[in-house]
């Protein structure tokens, strides 16, 4: 099952449109400020979570307030707690069995927060769920397992790979302008940056290590 996350970061409303026609999604969760994205589009999410510091109140309100049944559940937390909201928001798709998130608005001015969702990505991935955390310009995965990425269905022309672990053994690439072949794969150097595909099919095969996987347009 599909769920789609929209967080309180900046997102482009034109492109969250287009994007969200091309899925069906079993749940939608609004987390704090996201819950604006869907007030504007007169949609109702199934869940709205956080701790609601950073929403105008006349949202939340609508939401309180609409037809019993259809209002959404809402679980309000206090501003001091040790999750973000947004990884509250992947916490409630996952309990509700969804094994495919999509995290929109997750990206934007605040790189402290782009970097926390960038380890939430980490959390769905040790319970064997895939999170995407897409923007207008960029595709964002997570992977501690080998994967295969099609040539028309990549998301931009670029493809980076970022180790997330101290190092990455075994990396190999098939069917990347930059082939490799068993290679290590280590933290503080940018080798894996801006690759392409340059077949039908491209694959990433390694034997040990976390991957972030940054699929990338100008």
């Amino acid at each position: 099952m599909q769920a789609l996350i929209i967080s309180g970061g900046n997102l482009d409303m034109e492109f969250a449109d287009s994007y969200i026609k091309d899925y069906e999604f079993a749940c939608t969760i609004a987390a704090d400020r996201g819950m604006k994205f869907f007030y504007e589009r007169k949609m109702t999410p199934d869940y709205i979570v956080g701790d609601f510091d950073s929403v105008e109140p006349e949202i939340l309100h609508y939401f309180q307030n609409v037809d019993e049944n259809s209002r959404p559940v809402i679980l309000q937390f206090e501003p001091e707690k040790d999750e973000t909201d947004t990884e509250l928001a992947v916490r409630v798709a996952v309990q509700q069995g969804c094994d495919r998130l999509h995290l929109l608005g997750a990206t934007g001015t605040r790189l402290d927060h782009l970097l926390g969702n960038l380890h939430i990505l980490g959390a769905a991935m040790r319970q064997g769920v895939e999170c995407r955390m897409v923007d207008k310009n960029n595709r964002i995965r997570m992977i501690n397992r080998g994967m295969k990425l099609r040539r028309e269905e990549q998301y931009g022309t670029y493809v980076s790979l970022l180790p997330f672990t101290p190092q990455v053994v075994g990396l190999t690439l098939k069917g990347f302008q930059y082939p490799l072949n068993n290679a290590v794969l280590e933290c503080y150097h940018s080798l894996g940056v801006s690759n392409e595909i340059v077949e039908e099919e491209a694959e990433i095969l390694f034997r040990e290590g976390v991957l972030l996987v940054v699929e990338a347009k100008d």
